[in-house]
């Protein structure tokens, strides 16, 4: 696909990764054709703000409206009756004001989260389920809500986590409080992991970008018919895999949305997995280099030392990261081992967390940056690398559900 400037969309991009910023998407490899959803095509971004800003809350972001011609309204129980392109609506009730409950979650909704007490909170509204089958092996189920009252005119959808595989309920709700039309979908899959993609290239498409695009087009139908006329404005909001989705949104179906909202967006999956999967090994590989959750506070406040300066203001704040050349050796322990201090094997899994992964002559991931430490406890706290990442290279790159990382054997 030609680079183009992206029309009419506000795009809002976040993120707590600097290792990204400033990469050239097409200089960075891709899994075989047909297994990699990397983004096609640079994206004009137009505002930054901090991560924990998008994922909280909402942006409203203008641009130009559109809508969808419809009728008059009409009732939520007669959109069960709605026909609209590879869809079939499965259910659509009105739901009594605190009267939803959500059922089990077999995967990761991702997104603003909300719990049982956002829930009860709820005004009352028309919940519409559908099944989108853009493929023979497509079965995407997608839930557009609709307020019954107090509609704002807008529609927004949500993200989802991990490798999906619910709906994100949570963010909905979140959504639907705030007065707006919303819709999410679990990507074409139950369950969070990889395994869905293993013969299935259909699936995986559908999971990379295919979904959340068949989601908009049949929500906005389904707003239009419901209250007789379209949304006037319409954004995605999501986090995580949820902002990976906004960027493919911005880049692949522009005129999807008015704008969009992408925090925390690992907008290069299958390098972003495979760098996980290389800080567990780092990390993991034998017992002695496994760095204990304990230690992680002494390891930042050494780099805040080193580093919190260099931009004239000792606020316990690394301005730039790729400015800060800490060396975790200067924490080895001088004799016994103890909370404050890193063994041998520990600094050299610490300094390979830290360095790019590049032993094929190109970048595959970045490293972490210094001053992110308080939180790897989740990727190297073992036992084993991270289950995404793991999962990636099972079911997607080698199609092997035996497959283990061993220095990047099998067995």
């Amino acid at each position: 696909m030609p680079r183009q400037v992206l029309p009419n969309v506000d795009l809002v991009v976040a993120g707590e990764q600097r290792e990204w910023e400033g990469v050239d998407m097409h200089s960075m490899p891709t899994l075989p054709a047909g297994k990699a959803f990397a983004p096609e095509k640079p994206v004009r971004i137009v505002r930054a703000l901090p991560l924990v800003t998008l994922c909280a809350g909402l942006i409203a972001l203008a641009a130009n409206p559109h809508s969808i011609a419809a009728g008059g309204p009409t009732s939520c129980e007669s959109l069960s009756s709605l026909v609209l392109p590879h869809t079939t609506i499965t259910s659509s009730q009105s739901v009594a004001a605190g009267g939803f409950m959500p059922p089990a979650s077999p995967g990761r909704a991702g997104g603003p989260g909300g719990g049982g007490q956002a829930f009860a909170e709820l005004p009352a509204f028309c919940r519409v389920a559908a099944t989108l089958a853009p493929s023979s092996d497509s079965d995407i189920r997608v839930e557009v809500w609709l307020p019954v009252v107090g509609w704002n005119g807008k529609f927004e959808a949500v993200g989802n986590g991990g490798f999906a595989g619910s709906i994100s309920y949570p963010a909905m709700a979140q959504a639907l409080r705030r007065g707006y039309a919303t819709s999410s979908t679990d990507t074409g899959h139950s369950g969070g992991g990889a395994n869905f993609a293993m013969g299935h290239p259909e699936k995986l498409i559908d999971f990379g970008y295919r979904s959340v695009h068949e989601m908009t087009v049949a929500a906005k139908a389904i707003v239009g018919a419901f209250y007789g006329s379209g949304p006037q404005q319409s954004y995605f909001n999501g986090c995580s895999t949820g902002g990976r989705q906004a960027l493919q949104e911005a880049q692949r179906f522009p005129s999807d949305f008015n704008g969009i909202i992408a925090g925390a967006a690992p907008h290069l999956q299958p390098q972003f997995l495979s760098g996980v999967v290389w800080i567990g090994q780092a990390a993991l590989k034998d017992p002695g280099s496994s760095i204990p959750r304990t230690k992680y506070p002494a390891i930042h406040t050494a780099v805040l030392a080193s580093c919190d300066a260099l931009d004239g203001l000792k606020d316990g704040l690394i301005d730039d990261p790729t400015r800060c050349h800490f060396d975790p050796k200067v924490l080895q322990c001088q004799g016994n081992e103890g909370a404050e201090c890193l063994t041998a094997t520990q600094v050299e899994a610490a300094r390979k967390i830290m360095a790019p992964e590049s032993r094929t002559g190109s970048e595959v991931f970045l490293g972490l940056e210094r001053g992110g430490e308080l939180g790897r406890g989740g990727l190297t706290g073992g036992p084993e690398p991270n289950g995404d990442g793991i999962g990636q290279f099972k079911y997607i790159v080698f199609e092997n559900p035996n497959w283990v990382p061993n220095n990047g054997g099998e067995q």
